[in-house]
């Protein structure tokens, strides 16, 4: 679906379209300048490129295992696991913060691990709640202006990391992304619209043609 201006316009006065857009907009914002700074700060930290670059594996470590992290979504109420995934990357970046030191190494590792899991767990719920709480009519709009806002952080925040970065160090930048989930978090608890619970999945899947019960055996 082509996104039109009138189209455009039509969603973003649609109120739940519009806190949803929000929240991928202000949360992208402090993923990407995280993302771009993680392997900088590294590098001032430990004057290691190869820590460098493990600290950038460490963050996007949970890529491989996306299909198992989003089968949370299928599992929990996507409104409460995105609120609770911010809360939670919030969290670990304000530990990172506050904590973060060259003899911390496994310390910087295991918050950047974590910080992806939520990630992408986040990715998934915020996609199956768009899909189960938007009208139908209006997910082809929505997500062409997701996508739009999503690259066009991608272009805004590393720069503004970077200069953050320069001027403050590493624990600022953390602070502004852990500031970005906070306001996404809260923007999800606006939502006024139903989060209906994922249906269940049948645990077991038959492997052929049902058979038709086979007549009573008789008695020995």
């Amino acid at each position: 679906m082509t996104t039109t201006p009138r189209t455009a316009r039509h969603l973003l006065r649609d109120r739940e379209a519009s806190l949803i857009l929000g929240a991928v907009l202000v949360s992208g914002f402090g993923s990407s300048a995280t993302a771009l700074v993680a392997g900088v700060w590294v590098k001032e930290l430990t004057a290691s490129d190869s820590l460098a670059a493990l600290a950038t594996a460490a963050l996007w470590a949970a890529v491989p295992a996306a299909p198992w992290l989003g089968a949370l979504a299928d599992r929990f109420p996507r409104r409460p696991l995105l609120v609770a995934t911010d809360l939670a990357a919030a969290a670990l970046l304000l530990l990172l913060a506050a904590t973060a030191a060259p003899g911390r190494l496994w310390l910087i590792l295991t918050v950047l691990a974590l910080y992806g899991v939520c990630g992408t767990v986040h990715d998934a719920a915020g996609t199956a709640l768009a899909a189960t709480t938007l009208d139908p009519r209006l997910l082809g709009t929505f997500n062409g202006l997701r996508l739009t806002a999503n690259e066009g952080m991608k272009l805004l925040a590393p720069l503004t990391g970077a200069a953050l970065f320069t001027w403050y160090g590493g624990p600022a930048v953390a602070r502004l992304d852990a500031l970005t989930f906070l306001c996404a978090a809260a923007l999800y608890t606006l939502l006024r619209a139903p989060d209906p619970l994922p249906e269940p999945r049948p645990r077991h899947r038959p492997r052929g043609p049902l058979l038709p019960p086979s007549p009573p055996c008789a008695p020995w």
